[in-house]
C-alpha cells in the first residue's frame, strides 16, 4: 500500500503523523511511504531521517494526496485540503465530525473512507487513539489556565499552588476521564485546591482512592456546578461522549456569577465545547473574554508541544496503521471490532450514528 503523510496546515499545528521509526516499520513490511517535504521539521524530523527510513520525500501536499491510498494525519482536513481527496481513498486522523457540518459534508461529497483517531474504541469503552493526546491536553490546560490567572494576563493575579500563609487557587475540573484525570493531578502537583466533578459515581470512588488529598470528588450536576463556580479561579472542561457533540455545562447564566479575571479552559472544544460561550481559538490567538472571564478554547493543544506529542500519538496510532496497510481496511475493519468503530463516513455514506444525529443526516449501519 502507498501511505501519504501530509504536512499539517492547521494554525500551529506541528505535530505530524509518521515518525521516522513509523515509516520504517512500514517499508519492512513492503509499503511505500510518501512523506510531503519539511512534514515532520516542527516536530523534530528532518528530511534526511524519513529518507534514511526509507520514505520517499515528495514536493507537495497535491502529490500526496494524489498518489497515496492511504492517508494519515494529525488533524482534520482543512478546506483547502477538501479537493484533494479522492473517492475509495482511505483518510485517518482526527475528525471530530459531531462539531464541524461543513467538513462532515465535505468528507460525504468526496467519497472517501474516513476512519477517526477519536472513535477507534476497544471492547472496554477505552479509546487508546484518543488517550495519549488526552494526557497531554489534560496536563497542559492546567500550565495554561495557570498562565492566564497572571494579571499581565487579564487574569485574577493568583498564583495556583498559593504560598505559606496564602491560600492556593481552587481548580474546578469538569469530567473524570483522561483529561480530567491528568488535569486533577497536574494542578494538584502544583499546589492548589482541586475538585474534580463526574457523573459516574463508580469513577468518582476510583478517583477519590488514587488523587491526592488536596483533591475533592463532587457529583456533576448542574445544581452542584451552579454552587461552586462563584468560589473558583480556573476551570477545566473535559467532558466526552465519543463520537458526539459536547453537553454545555456551564451555561451563558452561570458563566455571569464567576469572579472576574478567572479562567476557563475547554479541552472539550473539539467536539463543540462543553461551556455555552465557547468557540474554537486557535494559538495565536488563544483567550477571549466573556463576562470579564478568560475562555481559553484552542483546538489543538498538544500541537503546541509536538516534540512531546507527536511521539506520544504514533506510539498508538503505528500498530493500526500498520493493520490497515497489511491488510486494506475493508479486511481490516471486519477483522478488528476496535478499528470498525473508528469508521465514520464510507464512500459518500455516515456510519457513525452520533455524526448523523449531530446534523439530521441519514445514518447507515454497518451490520
Amino acid at each position: 500500500m502507498k501511505i501519504g503523510t501530509p504536512k499539517e496546515i492547521k494554525n500551529n499545528e506541528n505535530r505530524v503523523a509518521l515518525t521516522p521509526s513509523g515509516v520504517q516499520t512500514l517499508v519492512l513490511y513492503g509499503h511505500t511511504v510518501l512523506v510531503e517535504n519539511n512534514a515532520g521539521l516542527q516536530s523534530g524530523f528532518t528530511n534526511e531521517q524519513y529518507v534514511a527510513a526509507g520514505a520517499e520525500i515528495v514536493s507537495s501536499a497535491e502529490e500526496v494526496y494524489a498518489r497515496a491510498d492511504m492517508i494519515m494525519k494529525v488533524k482534520e482536513p482543512v478546506t483547502s485540503e477538501y479537493k484533494l481527496i479522492r473517492p475509495n481513498q482511505l483518510v485517518f486522523t482526527y475528525f471530530h465530525f459531531a462539531s464541524e457540518k461543513e467538513l462532515t459534508l465535505a468528507m460525504i461529497e468526496s467519497g472517501a473512507v474516513c476512519l477517526a483517531y477519536e472513535t477507534v474504541e476497544k471492547a472496554d469503552k477505552t479509546l487508546p487513539l484518543l488517550v495519549p493526546m488526552s494526557e497531554v491536553a489534560g496536563r497542559m490546560s492546567v500550565q495554561e489556565g495557570a498562565k492566564y490567572l497572571e494579571k499581565p494576563q487579564g487574569g485574577k493575579g493568583i498564583l495556583l499552588g498559593g504560598v505559606p500563609g496564602v491560600k492556593p487557587a481552587n481548580v474546578l475540573v469538569i469530567g473524570g476521564g483522561v483529561v480530567g484525570t491528568h488535569a486533577a493531578l497536574m494542578a494538584a502537583g502544583l499546589g492548589a485546591h482541586v475538585t474534580i466533578a463526574d457523573i459516574a459515581l463508580p469513577r468518582l470512588r476510583y478517583l477519590s482512592e488514587i488523587m491526592p488529598k488536596n483533591v475533592d470528588t463532587m457529583m456533576s450536576t448542574a445544581y452542584n456546578i451552579q454552587e461552586i463556580i462563584p468560589l473558583v479561579d480556573l476551570v477545566i472542561g473535559a467532558v466526552l461522549i465519543t463520537g458526539a457533540r459536547a453537553p454545555h455545562v456551564i451555561t451563558k447564566d452561570m458563566l455571569c456569577t464567576m469572579q472576574p479575571g478567572s479562567v476557563l479552559v475547554d479541552v472539550a472544544i473539539d467536539q463543540g465545547g462543553c461551556f455555552e460561550t465557547s468557540h474554537p481559538t486557535t494559538h495565536e490567538n488563544p483567550v477571549y473574554k466573556i463576562d470579564g472571564v478568560s475562555h481559553y478554547c484552542v483546538a489543538n493543544i498538544p500541537g503546541a508541544v509536538p516534540c512531546t506529542s507527536t511521539l506520544a500519538l504514533t506510539n498508538a496510532t503505528l500498530p493500526y496503521a500498520l493493520t490497515l496497510a497489511n491488510m486494506g481496511w475493508e479486511k481490516a475493519c471486519s477483522g478488528h471490532d476496535d478499528l470498525r468503530r473508528g469508521l465514520n463516513i464510507i464512500k459518500g455514506n455516515v456510519v457513525y450514528k452520533a455524526v448523523a444525529d449531530a446534523f439530521g443526516l441519514p445514518y447507515e449501519p454497518l451490520y
